[in-house]
C-alpha cells in the first residue's frame, strides 16, 4: 500500500469504476448513495456522501501532506534554499500558467466560468509519482526528487488557495476557537502523546469548528500535519531500529504519524473521494462532444496539458539562468519536459477545487470533471511516452557502462 504504483492503481480503479457506473443502469443507484445526507444538523455536519469524502476524507490526505511538507522544511529538500530553488519556482511557473490559460480562454464568457481559475494548476501526487514509478525505472533518481518537491509545494500553493479564495463568509469566533484544540493536540505531540483515543478527538474538533467557521475543512488537516514534530526528542519519538554500534535509531512523530495514516489515505481516504466526485454522466458521444465544447472545460484541459508544460519548463529555464543556480548535471532539459506533462495530471485537488468553484451536481461541475479527465489522461500519456523514450535511452547507457566495466 505504501508504493507508489499501488496509490495510482487504487485512484485510477476508483475513477474507472464512478465512471463506468455513472454511464450505465446503476446511474441511479450511484447517484442515490452519492447524495446520500447524514450527520448532526447542530454541528453543520449533515452532508452528502460525496460532501464526507470531499470535505472528512480528504482530510485525512491533507494531514498526510501537512507532515510531509513539515519534513522536507524542517530536515527535508526544502530546508536548504539553494537546492530546492529550481523546483520551487518550478512549481510557481506550474501554477500561475495554467491559471493564466485558463482565464484567457475563459474571459471572453467572464461571469461565473472564471471561478475556476485555480482547477488547472494543481498536480496529482499519487498519480504523477505512479506514472514515474511505470515508466522510469531507469531515469535519474535527481528528477523523481525535483518532481517530488515540486508536487509538494504545488500542494503547498493549492492549500493556500483554498483556504484563501474558496473559503467564504468566514465565522472568525468559530476559527479561533479551532485554535483551542489545535493548541492542545500540538502540546501533545511534543510531549510525545500517541495515544489515538486522546488524539483522535482533538482532531476532529478542530475539523468540525474549521469545517463550522466557513474554512475548508480540509485545511484542517494541514493543521494538524504542522504541529506534529519532525525531530524526534527525549519525549517525541519512535525506536525504528537499531544502528550499527548497538544504539537505538529514533524517528520523530512526523515519520511515524505519516508512515501509519499514508497507507488510510492511499488505501481508502483518495479512492473513495475519487470514486465519488469522478463519477460524471457523459451522455454518450453527443454529451462528451458538449462537454468539451465547453470553454471551462477547454480551459482546463489546455491549462493541464500545455499550461504545466510551458510553466515548469520555462520557469525552470529562466530560474536556471542565474548564477550559480542550475538543473541536477544528470538531469537533461527532454527529463524535464517530460516530467512537466506528468505533473500536468491534476486529478484529485483538481476535481476538488472544481466542486468548490462551482458546487458538485451542476451542470459545469460535470464539465469540470470531463475536463479534469481528459486534461489528465493527455498529460500522462505526452509525458508518460517521453519519459518512457528517456528510461529507454537511460538503460541502455547503464548498459554499455555495466559492459564496459565487464571488459575492464
Amino acid at each position: 500500500m505504501r508504493k507508489d504504483t499501488v496509490a495510482g492503481a487504487l485512484l485510477l480503479a476508483a475513477t474507472v469504476l464512478a465512471l463506468v457506473l455513472a454511464n450505465s443502469g446503476a446511474a441511479g443507484f450511484y447517484e442515490s448513495v452519492r447524495d446520500f445526507r447524514f450527520g448532526p444538523e447542530s454541528l453543520q455536519l449533515n452532508l452528502s456522501v460525496s460532501a464526507w469524502a470531499a470535505d472528512g476524507l480528504l482530510a485525512i490526505f491533507f494531514f498526510v501532506v501537512g507532515l510531509e511538507l513539515k519534513e522536507e522544511f524542517v530536515a527535508g529538500k526544502l530546508r536548504n534554499p539553494r537546492t530546492a530553488i529550481v523546483p520551487i519556482v518550478a512549481a510557481v511557473g506550474g501554477v500561475a500558467v495554467p491559471a493564466l490559460i485558463f482565464v484567457l480562454i475563459n474571459l471572453p464568457r467572464g461571469g461565473a466560468a472564471l471561478n475556476g481559475w485555480a482547477i488547472p494548476a494543481a498536480t496529482d501526487i499519487a498519480f504523477a509519482v505512479a506514472v514515474i514509478a511505470v515508466v522510469g525505472k531507469f531515469l535519474p533518481p535527481a528528477l523523481r526528487t525535483f518532481l517530488l518537491t515540486l508536487a509538494v509545494v504545488d500542494d503547498l500553493i493549492a492549500i493556500t488557495i483554498i483556504a484563501l479564495f474558496y473559503s467564504d463568509g468566514i465565522d472568525v469566533l468559530l476559527l479561533a476557537l479551532a485554535f483551542v484544540p489545535l493548541a492542545i493536540f500540538a502540546v501533545c505531540v511534543q510531549r510525545g502523546v500517541r495515544a489515538w483515543w486522546i488524539l483522535l478527538p482533538l482532531a476532529f474538533a478542530v475539523w468540525t469548528l474549521v469545517h463550522a467557521s466557513g474554512v475548508h475543512a480540509t485545511v484542517a488537516g494541514v493543521l494538524l500535519g504542522f504541529m506534529v514534530p519532525v525531530v524526534a526528542s527525549k519525549r517525541a519519538r519512535v525506536q525504528v531500529g537499531v544502528g550499527s554500534d548497538g544504539k537505538p535509531v529514533f524517528d520523530g512523530l512526523a515519520a511515524h504519524f505519516a508512515d501509519r495514516w499514508s497507507v488510510l489515505s492511499t488505501a481508502f481516504a483518495v479512492p473513495v473521494f475519487a470514486f465519488f466526485s469522478a463519477g460524471v454522466t457523459v451522455g454518450g458521444v453527443a454529451g462528451l462532444v458538449e462537454s468539451l465544447q465547453d470553454t471551462i472545460a477547454v480551459g482546463i484541459i489546455a491549462g493541464l496539458v500545455l499550461g504545466k508544460a510551458i510553466g515548469i519548463t520555462g520557469s525552470t529555464f529562466v530560474v536556471t539562468r542565474l548564477r550559480g543556480i542550475q538543473l541536477d548535471p544528470t538531469i537533461r532539459w527532454i527529463d524535464v519536459l517530460g516530467m512537466s506533462f506528468v505533473a500536468g495530471i491534476g486529478f484529485t485537488v483538481s476535481l476538488l477545487v472544481g466542486e468548490l468553484s462551482f458546487g458538485a451536481g451542476s451542470e459545469s461541475d460535470e464539465h469540470v470533471k470531463v475536463g479534469v479527465l481528459a486534461g489528465s489522461f493527455i498529460a500522462a500519456i505526452i509525458g508518460g511516452s517521453i519519459l518512457s523514450a528517456r528510461n529507454r535511452h537511460y538503460r541502455r547507457a547503464d548498459a554499455v557502462v555495466a559492459d564496459t566495466a565487464t571488459r575492464g
